[in-house]
């Protein structure tokens, strides 16, 4: 049995995290002693270090519950897993497309940077008429 703070050292999840996730429905209310300490098993650990992997991974708290829901039937067939582990790859790949188009045109902004006053700097012009932009982003 481990204590909240026990639980939170092993799984890298801080306590209040732990707390959040309990009222999600995440993680089950765990027992309590006569002192009512929370106290949980190493099933709640193992669950709770499931769950910060797939938020490392930036799945999303529906997707997580979901496929917490789905490992409790090892027998199921493993389709809507993966659909879900797509899903989460086209997700980031999007959001790897934006952060370079993003870069670009920081870098753009930047390769403008020689003045030497606010009065004449483009990067202050740039943020100032999207017009400068060299493309949407």
């Amino acid at each position: 049995m481990f204590s909240i703070g026990d639980l939170s050292r092993r799984a890298g999840v801080k306590v209040p995290t732990i707390r959040y996730y309990e009222q999600m429905g995440l993680i089950s209310a765990p027992d309590r002693t006569e002192g009512n300490q929370r106290r949980y098993e190493k099933s709640d650990l193992e669950r709770l270090t499931f769950i910060r992997h797939a938020r490392d991974l930036g799945f999303p708290i529906e997707a997580i519950r979901e496929l917490l829901s789905l490992s409790g039937h090892p027998e199921e067939p493993c389709e809507r897993a993966d659909h879900i582990a797509r899903e989460q790859l086209d997700d980031v790949r999007a959001k790897i497309a934006r952060l370079k188009k993003l870069e670009a045109e920081l870098a753009r902004i930047v390769s403008h940077a020689d003045c030497h006053t606010v009065g004449d700097c483009y990067v202050i012009r740039a943020l100032s008429d999207h017009g400068l932009c060299g493309h949407e982003h």
